[in-house]
């Protein structure tokens, strides 16, 4: 959902595949009970404190950006999205993740170690995090020992349709994502880590190089 302009209200939306089907069965069923709200088009660097008008005329460029229209995927729209934080909090929360990334070797095969994936959050404190793994044919995720858990996440996030019918999504402070099983071609996918107190986010590149081919190979 986007802006048509900023000098109306007027909304252009798109519905998803399921919204659709929403749509079709009657307003009963079609009720938009949640939203979230996103800034990815506003550059923060164009805040200029020095302008010559004064403090009313400081974000003048920004209140005159374009505005997105809708796009209906995920992983280009919404990825900035605004967030609750408590008053007089001066700094942002950041989720930040004990691994930059994680490749299965095709080398090492089916059998090689689980790679452990624990959050944390500077500068506001998260109980528990909510781990989205977006296509489970690339990896596999378990909670990992005393990082508590359960299935279900407790923050919304949006999946594009091609990736919902093979996600698995739990709450937790860690999780072991382990190689699964062998893939046909070299294939990749995100895991998102969502902080569920102050909904900060960060993702992670899982790539699977265990392919069948590899594993004849060898």
């Amino acid at each position: 959902m986007g802006f048509l302009n900023n000098t109306t209200v007027t909304v252009d939306a798109i519905l998803t595949k399921k919204g659709r089907e929403l749509l079709a069965q009657g307003t009963e069923a079609f009720n938009i009970t949640k939203f979230a709200l996103s800034d990815d088009e506003v550059d923060y660097n164009l805040f200029d404190v020095t302008h010559p008008n004064g403090s009313d005329s400081f974000g003048k460029v920004i209140e005159n950006m374009p505005l997105l229209e809708a796009i209906p995927d995920e992983n280009h729209v919404m990825r900035y999205k605004l967030i609750t934080l408590p008053k007089n909090t001066i700094k942002m929360p950041i989720v930040s993740v004990s691994i930059d990334s994680i490749t299965f070797n095709a080398s090492e095969g089916v059998n090689q170690p689980a790679r452990l994936v624990t959050a944390t959050t500077a500068n506001v404190t998260d109980s528990s995090y909510t781990f989205i793994l977006h296509d489970q044919s690339v990896a596999s995720m378990t909670v990992s020992e005393g990082a508590g858990g359960g299935v279900g996440a407790t923050t919304p996030f949006f999946l594009g349709e091609d990736d919902a019918p093979n996600s698995k999504t739990v709450v937790a402070t860690s999780v072991n994502i382990n190689v699964g099983a062998p893939v046909n071609n070299v294939k990749a996918t995100q895991l998102t880590i969502i902080g569920n107190d102050t909904g900060a986010t960060k993702s992670i590149t899982i790539t699977n190089n265990v392919t069948v081919a590899s594993l004849i190979n060898r």
